[in-house]
């Protein structure tokens, strides 16, 4: 079968990570899943080899990036141009969890010695962000812009970046921190983009990048369980379901008692600041976590 002439699904990572083009990211990614998802790659990795993780992903530089704070108001979609800006800004939001989910995998997965199934669920993950940035590119060009028009903010690689040392404060602060955050935004921006008489725009939120994003979610908030779990079956490399699977609710000591004072530790050192309600609870529920992981960490008195 090629043996060890095979290239293994993290040094296939490391050339999507090292693919400047975004567009070419996602093709590639989408072709390394694919791979992956019918056993025609069978290694997730080579633990006898060394591989270099770049701090950076490859990036074209034909967007203009800014801090946060100096990004222009995007506006709630009544015009052509507030719909460019959010398009915009979601694509861009795209192009960076391509890299990140890619990243995980190059970057953890041998060094945690994380089972298959963790490889698979990432695989899938940067599948679909590949899909979502490719579409929602295609969208911004219908609607008379491209991506690179409007200036953008790295913030999700600035987390990433932060978290670079461990699985789980990034899977904390990036899936269940900022995906999070996504899925209590996006039902209000559909709404924006139906009220601004948007519909194509509000149809490819609605039915293929909200429902994948409540997935992507679930992954992280998994393997976070996961991890804390499998300290308590030391030696054991294989995933301990009974108690990774078992929902949050009263009683569940296993999780109250572990899972989530781990979770408020991490966001509390690696998130400047609290977290913003109104929270999408439905949505959070549906990806496995319920009001008591984020709850205590939210703005106090937020105005409805």
């Amino acid at each position: 079968m090629g043996g060890g002439a095979e290239e293994t699904l993290v040094e296939e990572a490391l050339r999507v990570l090292n693919t400047a083009d975004p567009f070419e990211k996602a093709r590639l990614g989408d072709e390394i899943a694919r791979k992956w998802l019918k056993g025609d790659i069978e290694s997730a990795y080579d633990a006898s080899k060394e591989i270099e993780i770049p701090d950076r992903p490859a990036r074209l530089a034909n967007v203009k990036l800014v801090s946060p704070g100096e990004m222009p108001k995007l506006g709630k979609a009544g015009s052509l141009q507030s719909r460019q800006a959010i398009v915009h800004s979601l694509v861009h939001t795209e192009s960076w969890a391509i890299d990140l989910s890619w990243d995980i995998i190059a970057r953890f997965g041998k060094q945690e010695a994380m089972p298959r199934d963790f490889f698979t669920d990432f695989v899938k993950v940067a599948q679909d962000e590949g899909r979502h940035f490719t579409l929602l590119a295609k969208r911004l060009e219908e609607l008379g812009s491209f991506y690179g028009a409007l200036p953008a903010h790295d913030g999700l690689w600035d987390s990433a970046a932060a978290t670079s040392k461990d699985l789980l404060s990034r899977l904390a602060i990036e899936h269940c921190v900022h995906e999070a955050r996504g899925l209590d935004v996006v039902p209000t921006t559909i709404s924006r983009f139906r009220k601004g008489g948007d519909e194509e725009t509000a149809e490819l939120l609605e039915t293929v990048v909200y429902p994948e994003e409540i997935t992507h979610c679930a992954a992280g908030v998994k393997w976070f369980k996961y991890l804390i779990l499998r300290q308590r079956s030391e030696g054991d490399q294989g995933m301990p379901s009974e108690e990774c699977e078992v929902e949050e609710g009263e009683g569940n000591g296993r999780v109250d008692g572990q899972v989530i004072p781990k979770f408020h530790e991490i966001v509390r050192a690696f998130f400047r600041g609290p977290l913003k309600p109104p929270f999408n609870e439905a949505a959070r529920r549906a990806a496995g976590f319920g009001p008591r992981w984020y709850e205590p960490l939210a703005v106090k008195d937020f105005p409805t």
